[in-house]
Order: structure tokens, then C-alpha cells, then sequence
């Protein structure tokens, strides 16, 4: 749910800032902002390189396997935490103030934050927590030189971002250290959405699309585009992925990746470029989709291929 995490902060930071009746490049850029936040957490996953870098063979399963299983060694701990996600947001804010003092004061807190965790877990985790504050320093440098955000601005948008991404992981996998360093558990077990693990998958899948059709909705009441003007018929190809039922195992949470990879291709349709024909001599003539058009007909051509399979499983 990499995305979905992103979508799910520029939705809610977007939403507002329109509501607010912010100009269209003010809130998208929050926005914008807001998601860069979401996504940082997940830079844990960068040691999953390692089980990558040594895994055998080329099968793409084994390879993705082995990315996951590398990867959770380290993945929802530190930076899944809410308590680490306040001073890593204030840092965040101290990075767009400039002056000499505030970023003092930033490096001191990096540095106290890498110290506290590599008492508690160890240099791995202190290493994951460098990449972890030099992440939030970087989104907030470029919000603040090139979006002109103001400190109160990146620590809302970071709080947001940070604070909603391990919210986001109760329905897959083992639930994130939300509390860590401290020895408790906000959340013990991973929220069930259906007894039947495919079902299960698929209703995470859903909400993951849902995010992504909020952000969707949030530049489109931002921008006074239409959406619907915007959306190729070809979308409706997506209905023949219910076929995939028959072709592809049951996906679940342990073997996910031929249904993922494969569902997300659907949205290749998008970029098709669009042949009319014409009824005089220059023939028929093609017109390259635009990026809105694009993104827009693959995401329904996704969304509708998952509602296929869906209906196909729960048929079939």
C-alpha cells in the first residue's frame, strides 16, 4: 500500500486546503507536500535491497520474496512510530526556517533521535533512522525552496503524513511498533476485513484504489477538471480480467504478486494512443492520450478489472 499512503495525506491535506479556499497551487503543493511525509516511512524497505542483492536465481517470485521477508526484518518499526513522527516533524519544520540557529538546532535533534534509537535497537535501526530524518530533511528543504512552505505549513503536513502512515498498515501484515521506543503495543493484531484471506486482500486492495480516487477527486475539485470527459471508453477492458480467476492463484496476503503486477498492468491501457479514422486522404490518424487522460482511464481500467476478479472469485 505504498501509494495508498501518499494518496490517503494528499486527500486529507488537499480536502482542507480547498475547503479553506486556499489557491489551486497552494493546496495541491501542501498536498503534494503531505504525501512526500506519507511515503518517508517507508524507506525502511531500503534494507530490502540486501535479500535482493542475494538472492538466487531469477525467478521473479523467489526475488520478490526475498525483498519482503529482508525487508521485514526492519519494516514498521522505528519509522512507523508515532512517538518518533513529532520531534521528526518538528525537525521537518526547523529545516524550512532559515536561519543558522533552526538548523542547529535540526542537526541536534537528528542526531539525539539516531543516538536514543541506537541505544534501544541497535546500529541497524539507528542506520534506518538516519535514512529516516535525512528523508524528512530533504522533503522539507525542497517544500520550503521550491514550494515556499512555511515552517507551521511542513510540520502540519508532516504530522499528517507520518501520522497516518502506520494507520494504513493495520490491514496487511503484522501490525507497526506505533509506540516504539517504548515496550508496548497500541495494536496487537492485523485488522481482519473478511474471514477469507483472498477476500481480505482484495477489500485492502479496494481501499487502497479508494485513497487513490480521493486524491483523484481532491486535484479535480482543486483544478475544475472533469474527470468523467477525461476517461477513455477503453476503460471497460478491465471487465476481462475476471478471466484471470481461472489463470492466476488465489491471491492472499502470503502470494500477492500475480495479482498485483498483473492488475496494475490492466492500467497500461491508458497510455494507448487513440486511432481515428478519418474518410479522406490523410488516412487514419493517432493522437497520444494526455497525462490526465493517461492516468485517469488506466486507474478505472485498474478499478474495473479489480471488481471483475472480485465478482469472478465470489461467482466462482
Amino acid at each position: 500500500m505504498f501509494v495508498g499512503h501518499a494518496a490517503l495525506a494528499f486527500a486529507i491535506v488537499g480536502s482542507v486546503a480547498v475547503a479553506r479556499g486556499w489557491a489551486t497551487e497552494r493546496a495541491l503543493t501542501l498536498a503534494v507536500v503531505a504525501g512526500a511525509f506519507a511515503a518517508l516511512p517507508d524507506v525502511d524497505m531500503v534494507y530490502a535491497l540486501v535479500g535482493v542483492a542475494g538472492a538466487t536465481g531469477s525467478d521473479a517470485l523467489a526475488v520478490a520474496g526475498a525483498f519482503w521477508s529482508t525487508g521485514n526484518v526492519v519494516h514498521r518499526a522505528v519509522t512507523h512510530s508515532l512517538v518518533l513522527a513529532l520531534p521528526v516533524a518538528l525537525l521537518a519544520a526547523l529545516r524550512v526556517v532559515d536561519t543558522r540557529a533552526a538548523r542547529t538546532l535540526s542537526v541536534a535533534l537528528a542526531v539525539l533521535l539516531v543516538a536514543l534509537v541506537a541505544a534501544v535497537g541497535g546500529s541497524l535501526a539507528a542506520l534506518i533512522t538516519l535514512l529516516f530524518v535525512l528523508g524528512a530533511a530533504t522533503v522539507a528543504t525542497v517544500a520550503g525552496h521550491y514550494g515556499e512552505v512555511s515552517a507551521p505549513e511542513a510540520l502540519v503536513a508532516a504530522l499528517v503524513g507520518l501520522l497516518s502512515h502506520p494507520f494504513g498498515d493495520l490491514f496487511t501484515g503484522e501490525p507497526p511498533a506505533m509506540l516504539y521506543p517504548l515496550d508496548a503495543a497500541l495494536v496487537t493484531e492485523r485488522v481482519a476485513l473478511a474471514a477469507d484471506p483472498t477476500l481480505h486482500l482484495l477489500a485492502a486492495f479496494g481501499i487502497e484504489l479508494g485513497t487513490v480516487w480521493a486524491a483523484v477527486a481532491v486535484v479535480c475539485l482543486a483544478t475544475g477538471l472533469r474527470p468523467a470527459a477525461a476517461v477513455s471508453p477503453r476503460a471497460t477492458l478491465g471487465a476481462g480480467y475476471a478471466a484471470s480467476v481461472l489463470l492466476i492463484p488465489a491471491p492472499t496476503l502470503d502470494l500477492s504478486y500475480p495479482f498485483v503486477f498483473s492488475v496494475l498492468g490492466v492500467g497500461l491501457v491508458g497510455v494507448l494512443p487513440r486511432v481515428r479514422l478519418v474518410g479522406d486522404r490523410r488516412g487514419p490518424t493517432v493522437e497520444p492520450p494526455d497525462w490526465f487522460g493517461a492516468g485517469l482511464t488506466g486507474l478505472s481500467a485498474i478499478t474495473v478489472a479489480w471488481l471483475a476478479y472480485t465478482v469472478a472469485y465470489v461467482i466462482v
